[in-house]
């Protein structure tokens, strides 16, 4: 069933990823990192819940990310995520998965959009400088808690993120000036998305 745009909240992590182009649609800015990604995302499904009287159709993430896989200047649609430093080996766990949580160490749960290259985004409180591949090919800092959240509130999902950098210690030179080139395409990915999902 088609889910019409005034039914999408876009989550970004800063608002100078939007570019001042996404104003006509419900949008948040959840700030760096899980722990305020979560916070941002849980108080914006209150408040949604709370003025209509249910959740939204869905959540999109989009942003900026980092990648050794993929080219910068190319939109990836993230489908699976993995919270890449959680690390409780030493206690017997699977490498990435939380202990005493059911949820799997990759969490498949993002919409798939036709057109896009697929990707597994990991997520993490640190900035990737290496440019080494892992069991995901995708770096960000927020990514996986809100695909987690959305799962556990039965909220549908997606993710574009716009590869800015390979992940290997040039992002500071690279992404302030990929910013605009990166809210022209994601804005014009999701108009091409709801223009779809209308038809």
């Amino acid at each position: 069933m088609a889910i019409p745009a005034s039914d999408t909240l876009i989550v970004f992590a800063l608002e100078n990823e939007a570019q001042g182009l996404f104003d006509n649609f419900t949008t948040v800015f959840c700030g760096v990192g899980k722990v305020n990604a979560a916070y941002r995302l849980t108080l914006a499904l209150m408040g949604w819940q709370h003025k209509h009287g249910r959740m939204p159709g869905r959540v999109l993430n989009l942003g900026s990310a980092g990648s050794p896989s993929f080219k910068a200047g190319t939109l990836i649609n993230c489908t699976k995520f993995i919270q890449r430093d959680m690390d409780t080996t030493p206690l017997g766990t699977p490498a990435f998965a939380t202990p005493f949580d059911d949820t799997p160490a990759a969490l498949a749960y993002g919409l798939r959009f036709d057109g896009y290259e697929e990707g597994t985004c990991g997520s993490g409180d640190n900035f990737v400088t290496d440019g080494k591949i892992s069991p995901w090919n995708v770096m960000d800092m927020e990514g996986y808690a809100l695909a987690k959240i959305c799962m556990l509130e039965k909220v549908a999902f997606g993710c574009l993120k716009f590869i800015t950098d390979g992940a290997d210690g040039h992002a500071a030179n690279t992404w302030e000036q990929a910013l605009k080139d990166a809210a022209h395409a994601l804005r014009g990915a999701l108009d091409a998305i709801n223009t779809k999902r209308a038809a």
